[in-house]
């Protein structure tokens, strides 16, 4: 059956149907790449130490006993300072440095060495979206409740931060608060008076993307070796997380509104960790070390590739040392969708973050000359020149092996395209760079058509020259008026700015799906948010399309990918954390999770009445929540060995006896995942809900089970007399399915706790997904 619902911001887990394998997304498609190991070169490694080493208490400080294994290791006199590049003593015990293959060897056999992995690279993955989460800053919203979150700390991990944007003006904004203790570090073209009330703090981590960048990169785009952004993604995700209010933003035109962040009031700390080259996992970990250590309240990282097992995956193992501190840690969920099971950041701890669509259309329509029209979406600004509507020659170029049907560079034979509009098919180099070769040939319009790998996505891009995006079906009907015509002519007609006529929220194409591949029993993604199509703040030093050629300059641009979901969710995260400073990340993800509808807004609704996700999960009334504990019996439950669970937990632990004290355990998790193998027929889970809401409140369940399975809950009614009173109930959940081999199948359903009072109405849903293998 079908596997994907519309859905919204949260409960984005049960998002899994298949329906595109790559998106081409700038800035925003994530690789996993594994260093090669040369027996005679250096590559740099993360050290994992016992953080309670034996002889660690011998030397003067953590740093000196790290040196001490690299000095061990080393066959010269060489300084073991000068193989060192970071010191970890928060997100993780021990230290990255450059080793030979030989003096890796010798260092796998050193006492303390917990693991040691290979750096690895990966690369990053409003004036709107507030207002379609309900955020509103009228009395008795979430935002209003909350203070727009004043008082939270938004750590986040991107390319950097353009600090003169508008969007993190100061004006307003409360004292930095006193638990801060970060520093606005200086570099190229950053000072420390570009930091204010606002951006509290900005660090750049490079070591790791210094030693493993032999040579320089071929963008002509200045790289600041500094906190300053120079490819504008992290300019965009600081500002969709807390940007504060900007009057008269748009984009050339379009989409103009308020421009405002999640949680406008929030601080943001800006840690640099991506680069031309890529982000390495070394320079991630000294930033999430650092930023434990400075006081952050969330962090947020547009960063996500394939899935790791946990205990290879240094976020994961540095978001469990965060989540200790009570920091929350959002991720985006990659964008390799829609592979199945290709969904990424996966650890139960950290809250991953899936990209949907919005209601707001940038239509751009083709006229055919003969009548015909294709639906198109741009953000050119041609509805400001009307020129731009001129009837031209179609041409599309195909044959040889140039490439001339992707518009590559130089594969577009100027004579037969000059003054035409191209069509250009998606694929292989970026949407607005064909834009850019078309330019260069002498074309006077582009459109860019959509492959079957696409299907009907529609990422827009802000183009220079007159541009529009066709989905697939529209592309073959193109090529085919294209192929029947002697002279085959269209224009296009730009339509602005369009909101609400459209079905919202949808699943991106690109987004990873689940399920988990190596925990089948955590539904991840666990939300989704707006991720397609966002406006955002943007660099000075950067043209709306991100193309070195592109002069123009803006305050905004468009972006797609689940980065632009990652910070829509650390931002609500954020106003939780104001609204409820005493709260466990577990609590905060839970109220999230559970306050959301799996329906979109046209009533197939998203809208709980008249409460959007965003206000409900202000006062969820319910939580489950879950310690830290708890997570260490459910890495035992997954079959992870003893030293692997502390590689990730730092805790020593006896599965055996854990497993034995806590019979039937399963995590307290907001959403239920169930697998079927091995001709099981039933299982039963556990859970814990804890009442936030109003004393004396008794809750009723009801159940939509998934197709070819019974679900029965005991008990059917939860009686809560006082505040923080937590009360467990059962699930059987029973299959009824006749099983084929060799196929595996899928169902899904819910559950809903929910109480009816005077003067509110509390909804606790948790999706059901079964799975038969």
């Amino acid at each position: 059956m079908s596997f994907t619902k519309s859905c919204m911001l949260f409960q984005a887990s049960t998002c899994y149907r298949v329906m595109e394998a790559k998106s081409q997304l700038l800035f925003s498609t994530l690789f996993l790449s594994f260093v090669s190991l040369h027996a005679n070169t250096l590559q740099t490694y993360v050290v994992q130490l016992h953080p309670h080493g034996v002889i660690s208490s011998l030397f003067t400080s953590k740093l000196h006993w790290h040196l001490s294994f690299i000095e061990q290791t080393l066959s010269s006199e060489e300084d073991p300072a000068s193989r060192l590049l970071y010191s970890y003593h928060f997100a993780m015990e021990g230290f990255a440095a450059q080793l030979t293959r030989s003096e890796l060897e010798s260092l796998q056999k050193l006492p303390d060495v917990i693991a040691i992995r290979p750096d690895r690279r990966l690369q990053v993955q409003t004036t709107y979206s507030y207002k379609f989460l309900g955020l509103s800053p009228t009395n008795g919203g979430a935002w209003y409740e909350s203070q727009f979150g004043h008082g939270s700390i938004i750590g986040v991990l991107d390319t950097g931060i353009w600090p003169e944007s508008p969007s993190f003006d100061d004006h307003g904004m409360p004292p930095v608060p006193k638990k801060w203790r970060g520093v606005c570090q200086e570099g190229q073209s950053f000072n420390s008076s570009n930091c204010n009330r606002k951006l509290i703090g900005a660090r750049f981590f490079t070591k790791g993307h210094r030693v493993a960048s032999t040579t320089m990169s071929p963008n002509i785009i200045q790289e600041y070796v500094s906190p300053r952004d120079s490819t504008g993604h992290g300019t965009h995700t600081s500002s969709t997380a807390a940007g504060t209010s900007v009057s008269m933003a748009s984009v050339l035109g379009n989409a103009g509104g308020v421009a405002r962040g999640m949680a406008p009031g929030a601080h943001i700390a800006v840690y640099k960790v991506c680069w031309f080259n890529g982000c390495y996992s070394s320079d991630i970990l000294a930033a999430m070390d650092v930023a434990i250590r400075d006081g952050v309240d969330v962090l947020s990282l547009s960063l996500g590739g394939f899935p790791l097992p946990l205990f290879d995956d240094s976020i994961a193992i540095g978001s469990f040392r965060a989540m200790e501190h009570g920091i929350s840690v959002v991720c985006a969920a990659g964008n390799n969708g829609p592979l199945q099971s290709s969904v990424a950041n996966i650890a139960p701890w950290i809250a991953t973050v899936g990209a949907s669509t919005l209601d707001r259309r940038f239509p751009a329509i083709v006229r055919m000359a003969d009548g015909g029209l294709l639906y198109g979406e741009s953000m050119y600004p041609g509805n400001q020149f009307s020129k731009t509507e001129k009837e031209l020659d179609l041409i599309y170029v195909t044959g040889g092996d140039g490439g001339s049907e992707f518009c590559l560079k130089g594969s577009l034979p100027i004579a037969e395209v000059r003054g035409k509009m191209v069509v250009c098919d998606r694929g292989v180099n970026g949407r607005a760079e064909k834009g850019q070769v078309v330019k260069e040939a002498g074309g006077a319009a582009m459109i860019l058509a959509n492959t079957e790998i696409n299907l009907e996505e529609d990422s827009v891009d802000v183009h220079v020259l007159p541009a529009t995006l066709v989905g697939f079906a529209e592309s073959v009907r193109l090529k085919v008026y294209i192929n029947s015509t002697r002279r085959a002519r269209a224009r296009i007609i730009f339509g602005g700015t369009v909101i609400g006529r459209s079905r919202a929220p949808a699943v991106a194409q690109f987004s990873a799906r689940g399920p988990s591949l190596y925990t089948p029993t955590i539904l991840k993604p666990d939300v989704i948010a707006p991720g397609v199509n966002i406006i955002a703040a943007w660099p000075q030093n950067l043209g709306p399309s991100s193309l070195p050629e592109d002069n123009r300059r803006v305050n905004f641009t468009v972006m797609s990918g689940t980065s632009m979901a990652c910070p829509h969710v650390s931002g609500i995260t954020a106003l939780i954390r104001s609204a409820y400073p005493k709260w466990s990340p577990a609590a905060i993800k839970s109220a999230i999770m559970t306050t959301a509808d799996g329906n979109d807004h046209f009533g197939k609704p998203i809208m709980d009445g008249n409460k959007p996700p965003a206000v409900k999960a202000i006062n969820p009334g319910l939580i489950y929540d879950i310690t830290p504990d708890e997570y260490v019996t459910h890495l035992c439950t997954l079959g992870y060995t003893e030293s692997e669970i502390f590689t990730i937990t730092h805790r020593n632990v006896s599965c055996h006896e854990n497993l034995r004290m806590n019979r039937g355990f399963s995590l307290n998790y907001p959403s239920i995942s169930v697998v079927f193998k091995h001709g099981k027929k039933s299982t039963m889970i556990r859970r814990r809900l804890t009442n936030v809401g109003s004393p004396n409140s008794i809750y009723s369940v009801k159940v939509t089970a998934p197709e070819d399975v019974e679900v029965r809950i005991k008990p059917q009614r939860l009686i809560f007399k006082y505040v923080n009173q937590s009360l467990i109930y059962r699930i059987w959940i029973i299959s009824r399915k006749r099983m084929t081999k060799d196929r595996m199948s899928f169902a899904q359903g819910q559950l809903a706790w929910v109480h009816s009072g005077n003067s509110s109405l509390y909804r606790v849903r948790s999706p059901i997904s079964v799975t038969w293998k």
